[in-house]
């Protein structure tokens, strides 16, 4: 074969080579290094036109590597895509430019349009539109729950931490037309398109845009420790930070936007979480427990947080406590680690046997971080499948292991405490937090103990941003029950099959199981019906409380 030329032509340099393969062949390859290394620069941020190519030949060649292992699968063009996204969003959480550690900008492929799709007027479509959703890969994620959950094969075993469903830029969602080719419109460009008939007029007048983020969240391993702040917080920080000159990708920013984020998750799996503070009293023995079989050293440190939850002068004992616990000496935590993950509690107090189990893995997996005890002064709470638990402003909390729909205000704002490898301000964590004990309560039907389940519900919150309601029908796929959304809505199915039919169109959407779709409020005051064996979960707004209620 004659030897064809090619010439690069990337980041400022270019460069000819000659090789022994069709030009179409060479061609198809440059467009691909070209995209790729967009992509990298896109999602990274990077600058500098060294990293950028050094960062992408090391994807490419990572998944060169990973090809030899499964050389027998027929890789689809989607599941190329997704290796790449994974690894472009895995390798910048080590590799972004300034100290960043973290991925939060969504990583798209770079379109070769010269400028976005316009987003096609609301009654050209139909009323109900399936989505696309953009996918996280953090490090605590599960590589199974959520591939499983979406029926797609997860190859290079990337962490799949959380799907988001909604309009917030970090990972907006696009209209899934069935079009591979074209540039899918964002759900957002539908929305501020004709809030009117998206939203209705109360969300239009009252939010301008879809007021909550819906997610599928897959904890594989715990989250950090975290608060979220309430809306007067979040917008004092916002502005402070803003002020301060602080970027907002920066590793130390705290206020992503200005808004709060209360929220609600939901088990899909037996779920564990560790939710708001246990009393005083109860912290204390605990503490005392756990300190029985310390080394001597340890036990003047484990004394001294004990003796600081007994209030003097009016004190928050909790608040001394947690800055107790932050002021400990490395030494000390060193010590903390090493008996947390040796003791054998669970022999001895097989009562709090979860509490001794985690406390173990925690230090496993955070050595020498104080919060590895968090088990001890946070409630565990462990959730059955279907049950939910909404979490308000300045809660401490994190999600410890399992599958779960997590709903909440449109905000990626986040206060850390511990198990994180990620900036922690303790001063501005201390602001946020109530420091006051807090047990959530257990949300579920009616009725479920006994396998009574309802053909639907809506779990109650306070909140006016969202509403999270469950349908279900696993008895008869012929019988129907009425949609109960009264304004916008997603909704993902969860298990099963899942038939929308739009009564007045006179169509029906079908939706399988980890399918979802926005419905506009336009479709939702026509009336639709559901029928077919599935379990959804659908994201709303929130009642409006009128005057005179509260």
């Amino acid at each position: 074969m004659p030897k064809n030329d090619l010439r690069i032509e990337i980041l400022g340099t270019s460069i000819s080579i000659s090789a022994d393969e069709e030009q179409d062949y060479l061609d198809r390859l440059l467009d691909t290094y070209t995209k790729a290394i967009e992509a990298t620069g896109k999602s990274t941020g990077l600058k500098d036109p060294l990293k950028i190519a050094i960062l992408t030949g090391f994807l490419l060649c990572d998944e060169a590597e990973k090809a030899r292992h499964i050389s027998s699968f027929e890789i689809e063009s989607h599941e190329i895509e997704t290796l790449a996204l994974n690894l472009i969003s895995r390798l910048d959480h080590a590799l972004g430019e300034e100290g960043q550690t973290a991925v939060n900008k969504p990583i798209e492929v770079p379109s070769t349009d010269e400028a976005p799709a316009a987003a096609p007027p609301v009654n050209a479509r139909p009323g109900i539109l399936k989505l696309k959703n953009a996918v996280k890969y953090y490090e605590w994620g599960s590589p199974k729950w959520i591939p499983e959950l979406l029926g797609q094969r997860n190859i290079s075993r990337a962490p799949w931490a959380e799907l988001w469903m909604g309009v917030h830029p970090e990972g907006p969602s696009c209209i899934a037309d069935g079009d591979q080719e074209a540039a899918s419109p964002l759900l957002s460009q539908i929305i501020s398109g004709d809030p009117v008939n998206t939203l209705g007029e109360e969300g239009a007048k009252d939010f301008g845009a879809l007021p909550f983020l819906f997610k599928i969240l897959a904890a594989g391993k715990p989250l950090s420790i975290q608060v979220h702040p309430n809306m007067d917080q979040a917008k004092d920080g916002f502005d402070r930070e803003n002020f301060e000159g602080i970027d907002l990708k920066a590793p130390n920013r705290n206020y992503k936007d200005p808004n709060h984020k209360p929220e609600i998750i939901c088990a899909l799996t037996p779920f564990t979480a560790m939710c708001g503070f246990r009393s005083s009293d109860e912290i204390k023995k605990l503490l005392d427990i756990f300190s029985r079989g310390a080394p001597q050293s340890l036990k003047t440190g484990l004394n001294s947080l004990i003796a600081s939850l007994i209030a003097m002068d009016g004190e928050n004992p909790l608040k001394s406590f947690l800055s107790s616990l932050f002021d400990m000496g490395p030494g000390t935590r060193q010590e903390l680690s090493a008996y947390a993950k040796s003791q054998k509690l669970d022999q001895e107090y097989p009562e709090y046997a979860d509490e001794w189990k985690f406390i173990s893995w925690f230090a496993e997996l955070y050595p020498n971080d104080p919060a590895v005890i968090a088990p001890l002064y946070l409630n565990l709470i462990d959730l059955k499948p279907g049950e939910a638990v909404y979490l308000p402003a300045g809660v401490l909390h994190a999600y410890i292991y399992g599958l779960g729909v997590e709903l909440m205000a449109n905000s990626d704002n986040v206060l850390r405490g511990g198990l994180t490898p990620k900036h922690i301000d303790i001063k501005e964590l201390f602001r946020v937090l109530k420091f006051s004990p807090f047990k959530p309560v257990i949300l579920k039907p009616a009725g479920t103990d006994a396998g009574n389940t309802p053909a639907f519900f809506r779990f109650p919150t306070p909140a006016r941003e969202f509403a999270l309601g469950c349908y279900k029908n696993s008895n008869s796929a012929n019988s129907e029950i009425t949609y109960n959304e009264k304004g916008p809505s997603i909704i993902i199915v969860t298990d099963g099959e899942l038939h929308i039919a739009d009564n007045v169109k006179r169509n029906t959407v079908i939706l399988n199981k980890g399918e979802s779709a926005f419905i506009p409020a336009s479709s939702a005051l026509r009336g639709l019906s559901f029928s077919g064996n599935y379990t959804a979960y659908a994201a709303g707004i929130g009642e409006k409380e009128e005057p005179g209620e509260g």
